[in-house]
């Protein structure tokens, strides 16, 4: 990717950031993304939610508001009848209401495979936003969601997620990161992303390399949605999961003490994960509390360090 040489262009694909964010004016700029996929769950309504809340977890990544959706479908034209296709986009539609945002429009395909998303469009302070180039040797690292949702999203395909995981899945991956960025904006950080396909490892490896640091994690400090070790322990871990592994083989050390299992987990690739989120020091304590004050979880599991960008100390 060129990096564009339009100089109201902030952020465009070149950074490997969440969302592309072009400058209207002083103190204003449009932060805009878009995502989409195959269902990870079976009720079309809960794929609906997931699927809304993923794409506008890019804009609450960086630091943004979101203003409005615009809807992506592609559905076989002859399941039209079942009702399906309403439900996912009823799902949509109350994840956005709940965002506070109109769903304006959209476009829809004939496809033998479904797949549903969403356009969203939000403003930023260019001055105030969280991008992925901004952690600094000293940073604390906090995560505001377990991991864990593709290795769900593997069982649920073969028939062998409980019904609890499942359910804790299901809401884990429908909840807003919205608040999780309100804390970080008012806690002053300046860097995070969230954790999506290239799962934890893949995403904070991309912003350590975005601002020239390394990290030290405490892996029995990340939070894992209950139930799912037994599931990698029963061989249900995505190809997205694996090839994570192999792409951060290089960049990635584990001491002896962390097991196979943890090793999956925080290669595991995710949808609508949480916010990782690079605090500054002194702050961490109040951003854990204002987190805990919304309602929401916080763990602090590592620190960003001086060391080769993008290297991943797992002890």
């Amino acid at each position: 990717m060129i990096p564009s040489d339009d100089p109201r262009v902030l952020v465009d694909a070149s950074q490997r950031d969440d969302a592309a964010v072009y400058r209207l004016a002083d103190g204003r700029a449009l932060v805009v993304t878009l995502d989409f996929f195959t269902p990870i769950v079976d009720d079309a309504y809960d794929f609906g939610r997931i699927a809304a809340a993923n794409a506008l977890s890019d804009v609450y990544a960086m630091g943004g508001r979101p203003l409005f959706a615009l809807n992506l479908l592609s559905f076989p034209r002859d399941l039209l009848a079942e009702g399906l296709a309403e439900e996912i986009v009823r799902g949509g539609a109350e994840k956005a209401r709940e965002a506070g945002i109109p769903v304006l429009g959209g476009h829809s395909i004939d496809d033998a495979e479904p797949k549903y998303g969403m356009v969203a469009v939000g403003e930023v302070d260019p001055d105030a936003m969280l991008t992925n180039d901004g952690a600094r040797p000293g940073d604390d690292l906090v995560l505001t969601k377990p991991l864990g949702s593709g290795i769900v999203a593997t069982a649920i395909k073969a028939g062998a997620c409980p019904a609890g995981v499942l359910r804790a899945a299901v809401e884990m991956m429908a909840h807003l990161n919205r608040a999780a960025s309100e804390a970080a904006l008012a806690a002053g950080a300046r860097a995070a992303t969230d954790v999506t396909g290239y799962g934890l490892i893949g995403h904070l490896g991309n912003m350590l390399r975005a601002s020239g640091v390394a990290a030290r994690i405490d892996a029995a400090a990340v939070p894992v949605l209950d139930g799912v070790g037994a599931l990698v322990e029963a061989g249900y871990v995505p190809g997205g999961t694996r090839r994570n592994q192999r792409d951060a083989a290089d960049s990635v050390s584990h001491a002896d003490g962390v097991d196979e299992v943890t090793r999956t987990l925080l290669a595991d690739a995710q949808t609508s994960g949480g916010l990782v989120i690079a605090s500054p020091p002194g702050r961490t304590a109040a951003l854990l509390a204002e987190l805990e004050a919304m309602g929401e979880r916080g763990a602090l599991f590592g620190s960003v360090t001086e060391g080769p960008a993008g290297r991943i100390d797992v002890a």
